[in-house]
C-alpha cells in the first residue's frame, strides 16, 4: 500500500481537481428580457429592453419609478400551489429558473443519485410585502402616536406561523433541493452582486472535490421593492424616468447610475466523466473561478484592485493568457465609479478584449446578477455571436475598452470571462470554454 506525506497529498488533490473537467449540461433563466434561454437569446440580438416604468403598489410614492421586471412570469407555471404560499418573489424565480436547468438537463427525482446531486444558491436579504405587515402596524399605534414596545407580540399575533420561512435568504436553496430531491452539499451565498458567480465557483468545487456528481448553481432576486428601493438610495441610480430602456449605460460617457431589476438563472453543471455516462451533451466547460475583496481605506474609493486580482487569478487558474479570452462578460452596472474601476482593471490585465455588459438589457439584478448574464456568455459561444451592449452611443475615455455596441460581433475564440464585483468589494470571475 502507498502511502503520501502532506504535501504529496496536497499536490495529489490539486491535480485531482485540475483534470476534473466540470461541465454545464442544464440552464434556466427567468429574466425581465425573457423566460427559458430560446426569448431570452431573442430578445438579446434584436436589441429588446426588459427595464420599463413601474407601478407595482398602487401609486405608491416609495415604488421604483423604473426596473427590470418579468413580466410574464406566471408561478403557478413552476410552483406547487401550496409551496407559493411560503415563498417570496425571489424564491419563486429561483425555485423556477432550477426547475427550467433540470428539465434542460434532463435530470429530474429519481434519475440521480440524491445524495450525489447538491445544490448552491446566491440571494439577497429578502423584503417582506408591506401589506403582510399592515394589521400589526395598525394595532400598535394609540394616540396617533406608534408604541415600540407592543411590536414584538403584535407581529406574532398577526403574522402565520411559516412568515419567516418566506424571507429567509437561505430558502431558495432549501425549496429547490427538497423539489429535487438533492441532497448532496447545500449552501447560500450573500455576497450582492457577487452571490451568483460565488455560487458557481463553490459548484464546482463540490464535485471537484468528490463530494457531488451533479450541482444546481445560480441566483435569484427582486429588487423591485419599496424598503428595498428606500434602503438603496444612496447608491448612484439612474434618474432617467422618461427613457426606462435607455437608463442604464454601462461605459457611456453619458451614464448616470444603475437600474434595478429581478431575475433568476441556474445551471445543472457535472463532471465530464458522469455527464458522458448519463448521454447529457455539454454546453460549456466552467475553466476557473477566482475570487477577492477589496476593502478600502477610510474615506478612500475603490480603486478596482480586486478586479484586476481576480481576472489575473482566474487566468493563471485556468492556464490561458490574455490573448486567449475571447470576450468579457463585464458587470457594466453603470455608475460612474464602478464602470471606471472596472474598465481600467480590464484594460490593464487582458488589453483590447471585446467586451459587452448585459445589465444593459435589464439592470442590476443583484444576487442573480452573475448568473443571469452568464447565460448570455454560454449562448455567445455555442451561437459564435458576442451580444452588444445597449444603449452605448458615446464612449468615454475613463472607460478605455473595446465595447460591443450595435451589433453582434462574431465569436472568434473559445472562451469567455465574466465578472462581477459587489459595492463592499467583493469580485468574482470565471472562466468559461466551449465544452
Amino acid at each position: 500500500m502507498t502511502h503520501f506525506g502532506k504535501r504529496q497529498r496536497s499536490a495529489l488533490q490539486e491535480w485531482i481537481m485540475q483534470v476534473i473537467e466540470v461541465v454545464i449540461t442544464g440552464i434556466g433563466v427567468v429574466s425581465p428580457i425573457g423566460i427559458g434561454t430560446e426569448a431570452y437569446w431573442t430578445a438579446m440580438l434584436a436589441g429588446g429592453s426588459g427595464v420599463r416604468a413601474l407601478d407595482l403598489y398602487d401609486g405608491s410614492d416609495l415604488t421604483p419609478p423604473l426596473g427590470g421586471y418579468v413580466a410574464d412570469f406566471d408561478p403557478n407555471r413552476f410552483l406547487p400551489r401550496k409551496q407559493k404560499k411560503v415563498m417570496s418573489r425571489d424564491i419563486q424565480l429561483g425555485f423556477a429558473a432550477a426547475e427550467l436547468a433540470c428539465q434542460h438537463a434532463g435530470v429530474r427525482p429519481g434519475t440521480a443519485d440524491p445524495e450525489r446531486l447538491g445544490v448552491v444558491f446566491g440571494a439577497d436579504m429578502i423584503a417582506c410585502e408591506l401589506p403582510e405587515l399592515q394589521e400589526a402596524f395598525r394595532s400598535c399605534l394609540e394616540d396617533g402616536r406608534f408604541r415600540f414596545g407592543l411590536w414584538g407580540q403584535r407581529v406574532k399575533d398577526n403574522l402565520f406561523p411559516l412568515w419567516m420561512l418566506k424571507y429567509l435568504p437561505n430558502m431558495p436553496a432549501c425549496h429547490i433541493a427538497i423539489a429535487q430531491d438533492a441532497r448532496g452539499p447545500n449552501n447560500s451565498l450573500t455576497l450582492s452582486e457577487a452571490s451568483s458567480l460565488a455560487a458557481l465557483g463553490e459548484a464546482v468545487q463540490a464535485i471537484r472535490r468528490g463530494q457531488a456528481d451533479m450541482m444546481i448553481a445560480g441566483g435569484a432576486s427582486s429588487r423591485l421593492h419599496p424598503c428595498v428601493w428606500l434602503r438603496c438610495m444612496s447608491y448612484q441610480l439612474s434618474r432617467r424616468i422618461e427613457d426606462p430602456a435607455g437608463a442604464c449605460r454601462p461605459f457611456d460617457a453619458s451614464r448616470d447610475g444603475m437600474v434595478f431589476g429581478e431575475g433568476a438563472a441556474a445551471f445543472l453543471l457535472e463532471s465530464r466523466q458522469h455527464a458522458e455516462r448519463r448521454g447529457a451533451r455539454p454546453l460549456a466547460r466552467i475553466v476557473a473561478v477566482a475570487s477577492s475583496c477589496e476593502v478600502p481605506r477610510k474615506g478612500a474609493a475603490r480603486s478596482g484592485e480586486a478586479i484586476a486580482r481576480v481576472i489575473r487569478s482566474a487566468l493563471a487558474a485556468s492556464g490561458l493568457a490574455p490573448e486567449n479570452i475571447g470576450h468579457v462578460n463585464a458587470h457594466g452596472v453603470g455608475t460612474s465609479l464602478d464602470d471606471r474601476i472596472e474598465a481600467q482593471a480590464i484594460r490593464r490585465t487582458l488589453g483590447d478584449v471585446p467586451v459587452t455588459a448585459p445589465k444593459s438589457y435589464f439592470g442590476n439584478l443583484c444576487a442573480a446578477a452573475g448568473a443571469v448574464e452568464l447565460v448570455a456568455s454560454v449562448l455567445a459561444l455555442e451561437k459564435g455571436l458576442i451580444p452588444p451592449t445597449r444603449n452605448y452611443r458615446h464612449p468615454d475615455p475613463d472607460c478605455p475598452v473595446r465595447v460591443v455596441a450595435g451589433d453582434p460581433l462574431p465569436q472568434t475564440q473559445s472562451t469567455a470571462l465574466a465578472l462581477n464585483h459587489a459595492p463592499a468589494g467583493q469580485a468574482v470571475a470565471l472562466v468559461l470554454a466551449a465544452p
